[in-house]
């Protein structure tokens, strides 16, 4: 690959928009239902896998379920993707808002 390709390529990458929005990773052997935010919803289920995968992951109730129940029993849901929105404090204010109403629409765990 040429210098001003891989240089364009990389730009291109840097422009793209990512979805912001809200997703669910539910469990289907204990039945739990953790609930998120995010500002990329196209990246966080790598993430999410990932860390749970190493074993590492931030929230212990997910990890343990994880670990007690595997990978097999999780499944990952986006829930609602927000509108693009130029300023970043409104799309914040807007992401807040609909993961409250998901989470107790689903009676969801925070993740």
């Amino acid at each position: 690959m040429k210098i001003e390709d891989r240089k364009a390529a990389i730009a291109a990458y840097k422009k793209r928009n990512s979805a912001a929005g809200i997703y669910a990773v539910r469990c289907t052997a204990s039945g739990e239902t953790w609930i998120g935010q995010t500002l990329n919803l196209e990246t966080i289920q790598n993430r999410i896998w990932f860390a749970l995968r190493a074993g590492g992951h931030s929230n212990r109730e997910l990890q343990r379920a994880w670990t007690a129940h595997g990978a097999d029993a999780f499944s990952f849901e986006s829930l609602e993707q927000l509108k693009d929105e130029e300023l970043a404090y409104i799309r914040d204010t807007l992401l807040k808002e609909r993961f409250v109403h998901w989470q107790s629409t689903l009676n969801g765990l925070t993740l």
